[in-house]
Formats: structure tokens, C-alpha cells, sequence
């Protein structure tokens, strides 16, 4: 008995398979409009350079008085090295992915598929949330106290209050979100760049100009080291390569170069300049050393004037870039990709939900003036595990270096010791929200410091 095989049919020839994740993303608001890819390497340059070199950079004086010169130009230089070794490896870590069709334009993806576990993607998501919101809270803040301190200026007995100038901050950012895309922000990020260095520049001559200040503080070299880690910290580098126009390879590490040229000249010279002229009577915010409570300023008014318009103008674009996440999610749930950008189908919620995330953010900045404190343990709790930690875990369990080779132990060397410095981080910023707390007070005009 003969047996015959069965044929299979014939089936039509299937189109090559789309890459894994450009499949899923053909219906993702979030991806096609917020994260639209069309950046070229010094648009990079830009969104990281705002996302880094803030107003935060004028607490570095204030860092080193409890570092000293040596230990304080080491942990600066380390910081720096260290922080650009570990956004480069997730670059690469990025770039390898795309290369295997899955390129990824959200840190939770990536760290969810290097890693293949599921709860990561919610721990990722948590972290950038919680990160990105307190930011976005805190530089509304700082805004609004801005303009009290221009406005106390002119008009001492003023009858504003912080939370009226908060809510003016509040409204131009509401108008500010409407910029649809992270893309769009290119050139808010550009002026964001140069104002970075205006006002480091005018920090330098006032510094160069002041005479002593009668300030005093005692602070611990562990919250010296966790606020300079703290100050070049990021967690939105996926998010900011996902700006690129494919492809990506080595985009990424031209905009970290021009980012760490900027880093170089801002953080030595304000970190420099700061504690050479106040020592160990530097403020938190050099700023206010420059503008002591009492007394004349040390400084040329007009000249502090314009720095401080010149971080309150900062202020707005590093909001704005902070803000990218939440934007990209509310996007993804609410927006339909099949209808145009500006269609009336995703116009209307995208005003309505980013208008409410700021009103939201503007009131926990006008009922929580002190949150600086909480957000220095937010920031202790979250900027360590995503630029210290998981790029180097990324980097090892994608590329597999030998365990014999320096790269898998210098990765490993940096995830421990990092780990460390989170938790002496954590511990002191708890510590100052314990020991302040008697100084909170719900809607007040002063921001603890």
C-alpha cells in the first residue's frame, strides 16, 4: 500500500514582518506624536543639556563646603565620568536593540525587555513618574519664586503672596504644554542652553564681586556627594534618543558631547567661583548668599536681577522637558493615531489633560513650598536606580562581557558602590525632612530651604 503525503496549500507569500515593536507602535498615539522621531544629534544635544544643566548647579558651592577642594573637585569629576560612561551605555544598549528590530522609544520598554520581567516595566514606569512629576512640581515652584523675589524687590510690602506668583507660573505652563511634540521643544531647549551659561556667567562676576556674607550651615560630606549625584542626574535618556531621526547610531554620543561641554563649563565655574569667594558660609542657593536677608547685595542689583530672570526663564523649558512622560502616556490612552495631530478628536483632551496635569502640579507647588525636601528623597530614591544602576545592568545582560573582563567589573563596581551612595543620600534627605518639619506650613510664603 502506497501512502501518499499530504500537501500542504498553497498559501500567498507573506509580506516581510514588520519589526516587533514598529508593529505594536503603527496604533501609538504616544509614539507618533509626543516621541516623533525626526531630531538630529544636536537636538539631542539640547533636550539633555536642559534635562541636566539647571539652576540646580547653583547648590554646588554649597556641596563642596562640606567636600573641601580636593574631595569636592573629585566627586565632581567622578559624577561627571561616571554619568556619561553610564548614558552612553544606554545608548548603545538602545542602538543594539534597534539594530535586532526592536528599537525602543521608552526607558519601561527597554528595561522590560533586556530584562524580561513584567513587574520592571511598572517599577521603571513608577520611578520616571514619581521623578518627572516632583520635578515639574519643583521647578513651578522655583519659578514662582522668582518672580516673589523680583516683585519683593520693587515693591517690599507687596500684598502677593507665593502661591498668586505660583499660579501665574502655572498659567504660562499650561499654555506651554500645548507644544505637542518633545521634538517641538528643540528650540526652547536651544535658548534653554544659552540661558544655562548666561546665568552661570553672571554667578561668576557676582562671586568675583561679592565680599563675605554672615551665613552659617553644617552639612555631612554624604549629602555633599548625594546632591552632586542628585545635580547630574537625568532619567529620560530613551526618552530623548526616541527624538532621533532613525538612524541612530552614534547621534547620541555627539549630544552627550556637547552636553558634557557645557556641563564642564557651568558646574566647574559655578562650583569654583562659589566656594572660593563664600566658603563654608555658601548657601543652598548661591544666589541668596549673593542677596543676604540682610544688608545690601554683594553684587550689582540689575546684574542678580537678570540671573535670576534668566533661571525663571530656564525654569519653564526644564518643566516642559519633564513633563514628556506624563504627555506621552496621557497620549497613548487618550489620542487616535488614524486621525491627524491636530485633529479635533486629540486636540481637545490633550488641552484639557495637560492643563490639568499642570494645574495639578502648580497646586502641590503652592501647598507644599517645602517640597525641595521631598523631592531631595524622591530624587535620592529614583535617580540612582536609573542612571547608575540599570544602564550598567543593561549593558551586561545585553552585550554579555566576559566576567573576567574590566567592563562587566567596573559595570559591577559602579552598581554597588552607587547603591550606596542612594542609600546615604536617602538617609540624609530624610533626615533634613524630619529635622524641617517644624517649618512646614500649608500655603506659606516662605520656601524652606
Amino acid at each position: 500500500m502506497t501512502i501518499i503525503p499530504l500537501q500542504q496549500p498553497l498559501l500567498p507569500p507573506e509580506a516581510p514582518p514588520l519589526p516587533e515593536n514598529e508593529s505594536i507602535r503603527q496604533g501609538d498615539a504616544g509614539a507618533a506624536f509626543v516621541l516623533e522621531s525626526k531630531g538630529e544629534w544636536y537636538h539631542a544635544g539640547f533636550h539633555l543639556t536642559t534635562a541636566i544643566v539647571g539652576p540646580t548647579i547653583l547648590t554646588l558651592p554649597y556641596a563642596f563646603r562640606g567636600l573641601g577642594w580636593g574631595l569636592g573637585f573629585f566627586s565632581l569629576t567622578v559624577m561627571g565620568v561616571v554619568t556619561f560612561y553610564s548614558y552612553y551605555l544606554m545608548s548603545l544598549v538602545l542602538e543594539h536593540c534597534e539594530k535586532a528590530g526592536r528599537r525602543h522609544i521608552r526607558f519601561r520598554e527597554l528595561a522590560s525587555d533586556v530584562l524580561g520581567s513584567g513587574w520592571m516595566y511598572y517599577f521603571v514606569i513608577f520611578i520616571q513618574t514619581a521623578i518627572n512629576t516632583g520635578i515639574s512640581i519643583g521647578a513651578i515652584l522655583l519659578a514662582g519664586e522668582c518672580l516673589q523675589i523680583m516683585y519683593s524687590s520693587i515693591s517690599p510690602d507687596g500684598p502677593l503672596h507665593l502661591w498668586q506668583f505660583i499660579a501665574m507660573v502655572t498659567v504660562v505652563m499650561m499654555v506651554l504644554s500645548q507644544l505637542p511634540t518633545f521634538h517641538s521643544l528643540r528650540h526652547v531647549n536651544l535658548a534653554s542652553l544659552f540661558l544655562s551659561l548666561a546665568y552661570t556667567f553672571i554667578v561668576v562676576g557676582a562671586c568675583i564681586n561679592a565680599e563675605s556674607s554672615k551665613f552659617s550651615m553644617v552639612m555631612s560630606a554624604f549629602t555633599s556627594i548625594s546632591i552632586i549625584a542628585a545635580i547630574f542626574g537625568n532619567g529620560i535618556v530613551p526618552e530623548i534618543q526616541a527624538t532621533l531621526a532613525p538612524p541612530v547610531t552614534g547621534k547620541m554620543f555627539k549630544g552627550l558631547m556637547m552636553c558634557y561641554s557645557v556641563i564642564f563649563v557651568t558646574f566647574y565655574s559655578a562650583a569654583v567661583s562659589g566656594y572660593y569667594v563664600f566658603g563654608n558660609k555658601a548657601s543652598s542657593n548661591i544666589l541668596k548668599s549673593l542677596m543676604p536677608d540682610e544688608g545690601p547685595a554683594l553684587a550689582p542689583t540689575w546684574l542678580l536681577g537678570l540671573g535670576v530672570i534668566f533661571v525663571l526663564l530656564q525654569l519653564f523649558a526644564i518643566g516642559l522637558v519633564y513633563s514628556q512622560v506624563a504627555y506621552e502616556i496621557m497620549e497613548t490612552k487618550s489620542a487616535d493615531v488614524n486621525q491627524g495631530m491636530f485633529s479635533k478628536r486629540n486636540l481637545i483632551p490633550r488641552i484639557i489633560l495637560r492643563s490639568l496635569y499642570m494645574i495639578f502640579c502648580g497646586f502641590f507647588a503652592a501647598m507644599l513650598p517645602f517640597f525641595g525636601d521631598i523631592n531631595g528623597v524622591v530624587g535620592a530614591l529614583g535617580f540612582i536606580p536609573l542612571d547608575f544602576i540599570l544602564p550598567m545592568l543593561l549593558y551586561n545582560m545585553t552585550y554579555k562581557p566576559s566576567r573576567s573582563s574590566f567592563t562587566y567589573w567596573i559595570n559591577i563596581i559602579i552598581m554597588v558602590v552607587f547603591t550606596g551612595v542612594g542609600l546615604l543620600g536617602s538617609f540624609s534627605s530624610i533626615r533634613k525632612l524630619v529635622l524641617d518639619a517644624s517649618k512646614f506650613k500649608l500655603f506659606s510664603d516662605d520656601v524652606v530651604d
